[in-house]
């Protein structure tokens, strides 16, 4: 997974190297052509041949070497500024060894690039929703948005199979009543992992269905709605119009984002109007196991603020995995 983002880090640190190989050794005439140092006196003599003051041409050379390549795997323009800043900040006028550049830049990538996610245990956020819910004497309702393709009927059964092995008991809402069998499609899921599901006909009202559901789990000791919506393109006004009056009629515990990760800086865009149109409170990418890219999840991640909660990693219901924003940047950095 994520092999081109990764491999885009590894060409700027390689060219680095060569770079501070070629003038790694100082001659004495060098030095001594130097302008003089503004440092503190504990800074120069022998320390000042050992060791070198990273500049912001440094990182700018870093940067505009693997700029084009992050572009290609995915990572937003915005998102690449945004760590270059962060990295100039950390390390402009730093000294590191000579011949250590690379371990310094990679240090402080991998610091910069945690910065861009916001961690959050995916199972104690959703767990904590219901408990929440249940001291309230209710069921508590999760509602997940998405456009269509992005697996998002596939990730409700996975997170309600999730759910039923932590001793919950789920009841899925079908209330994307405009797309063609996905009525059917939940059905399938419900029936292969033993959950209820509830629908009304294709055009009913969303808001409806899902209340329905929320109500039929009260009334049958259900502890948790899993409610699917509608996911025509999110640029369709009459989507986003829905949306909101699902949100506003059911006022949902939590609002799931799910991207297809293979949608490269699409997903950015998606993302960010799902956010302005009923806000989030945290994202599942799937499809990641065929992803060589990997940008789209930093990517999303820093335009929303929000938590990636699971990565898609495979077909069956097991296949839904909690995210490590540690474990992606160290997969990238190796």
């Amino acid at each position: 997974m994520f092999s081109k983002l990764r491999d885009s880090f590894r060409k700027g640190m390689e060219k680095l190297r060569k770079k501070e190989g070629e003038t790694s050794s100082p001659s004495q005439e060098s030095l001594s052509k130097r302008k003089p140092s503004r440092e503190k006196p504990e800074a120069s003599g022998l320390r000042r041949i050992t060791t070198k003051q990273l500049s912001e041409k440094d990182i700018d050379e870093f940067f505009d070497s693997i700029e084009l390549d992050l572009i290609q795997a995915d990572v937003a323009l915005e998102v690449a500024d945004f760590l270059r800043k962060e990295m100039k900040e950390r390390l402009e006028g730093e000294r590191v060894r000579r011949g250590k550049t690379d371990e310094a830049l990679t240090e402080s990538l991998r610091e910069s690039l945690l910065m861009a996610f916001r961690k959050e245990d995916p199972i104690r956020k959703l767990e904590d929703a219901i408990k929440k819910a249940r001291l309230e004497g209710r069921p508590a309702c999760i509602v997940f948005l998405g456009f269509n393709g992005s697996g998002k009927t596939t990730t409700i059964a996975r997170v309600a199979h999730l759910l039923s092995k932590k001793g919950h008991r789920p009841v899925l809402a079908a209330g994307d009543t405009f797309r063609a069998a996905a009525i059917e499609q939940l059905e399938v899921h419900g029936e292969r992992i033993g959950a209820r599901v509830i629908k009304h006909q294709y055009g009913a009202d969303s808001a409806a269905v899902i209340f329905d559901a929320v109500k039929f789990a009260r009334s049958k000791g259900f502890d948790v709605v899993l409610a699917d919506t509608a996911g025509r393109a999110h640029t369709d006004r009459n989507l986003m119009d829905e949306l909101r009056k699902v949100v506003r009629v059911n006022n949902p515990d939590l609002k799931i984002l799910v991207v297809d990760s293979l949608t490269g800086n699409d997903a950015v865009e998606q993302a960010r109007r799902f956010s302005e149109a009923v806000g989030i409170d945290g994202v599942v990418m799937t499809k990641t196991d065929v992803n060589e890219k990997g940008g789209s999840i930093l990517s999303v991640a820093y335009a929303t603020g929000k938590p990636i909660l699971f990565i898609g990693t495979g077909q069956g219901y097991d296949d839904l995995r909690p995210f490590d924003p540690e474990e992606f940047v160290n997969q990238l950095l190796g």
